[in-house]
């Protein structure tokens, strides 16, 4: 049965729901739910993304928004559909491009607005304890021995969304709505009585592909067709990569044994992914391997 509703997770569907200026209020009533104790968000104006210094190969792996409202304040919204090397490092670089573009010519004071970066995952950290159900974790600079916020103008907000489980019985409130939507929109054949607020009937009418032109659909079904190709070689990468990794330690009793298997199974993926046509920065950017290494798998 084809899908009724597109998918949140590829760059067509963010883009759809959250990236159009005649959507704009579905962004703001999720970041207003995501980010309840500031300041409520009434107004957002979307700036380039070039701003924040992306490479291409990140745009392979991570769809993001830059926006601001009315106070100046600066939100980065990205979603991230595959794991990453070093994925805390990069929202962190991302963020000092959304501060140091505060930076004012002549005398000044060096007072800075507040910087939100949200990354809403399709995946689980690697580096948490394996038993870990925590899907949001959210961050700011604290100082240790008080345990108490240091600087409250720079926070990220992290959501590990196949953590997310609830049915929608379960739901007990406006935002966990939103995570439900997130992690299974697509799946939805019709809209659940649960889920009829005003701002939701947009979103349903918005990601109904049905009433897409013969365009849109087709850059649908593409972005679609990335977006599982780019998952699977993930999974396979994280799957193949340490199962192999695991089995070698065993018989061999070291450490190195995890570690060659792993990295076998790391270049098995990157070689299918270059036999798929993903270009080398990209395949590079997601599995750690150098280009070089790339082309001569």
């Amino acid at each position: 049965m084809k899908e009724k509703y597109i998918n949140p997770f590829t760059d067509f569907g963010f883009k759809k729901l959250f990236g159009e200026e005649s959507n704009k209020d579905l962004l703001i009533d999720f970041l207003n739910e995501l980010l309840k104790n500031e300041s409520p968000i009434t107004e957002l104006t979307f700036l380039k993304t070039e701003n924040l210094g992306a490479s291409e190969a990140d745009r392979k792996a991570v769809f993001d928004l830059y926006c601001q409202n009315s106070k100046g304040e600066k939100f980065i919204v990205e979603l991230q559909k595959a794991k990453q090397k070093f994925f805390k490092d990069r929202s962190i670089y991302y963020s000092t491009f959304a501060i140091q573009e505060q930076a004012q010519k002549g005398d000044w004071n060096y007072e800075l607005q507040a910087v939100y970066t949200v990354s809403i995952m399709d995946f689980e950290f690697e580096d948490l304890k394996k038993n870990d159900q925590k899907l949001r974790h959210d961050v700011r600079l604290m100082e240790i021995e008080s345990k108490k916020v240091f600087y409250d103008k720079l926070r990220f907000v992290y959501l590990e969304m196949p953590k997310f489980t609830k049915t929608i019985d379960q739901l007990e409130n406006h935002y966990e709505k939103w995570l439900f939507l997130l992690r299974n929109l697509s799946n939805l054949d019709a809209i659940p009585e649960k889920l009829r607020e005003k701002i939701f009937l947009k979103l349903f009418e918005v990601a109904e592909i049905a009433k897409y032109n013969e365009k849109e659909q087709r850059a649908y079904q593409d972005s679609l067709k990335y977006y599982r190709d780019l998952k699977n070689a993930m999974d396979t990468v994280f799957e193949e990569g340490f199962s192999q990794g695991e089995v070698k330690g065993k018989l061999e009793g070291k450490l190195e044994g995890k570690l060659e298997g792993l990295l076998e199974g790391i270049q098995k993926v990157a070689k299918n992914m270059k036999m798929n046509g993903f270009d080398l920065a990209s395949i590079s950017q997601i599995t750690g391997l150098d280009i070089s290494e790339i082309e001569n798998l």
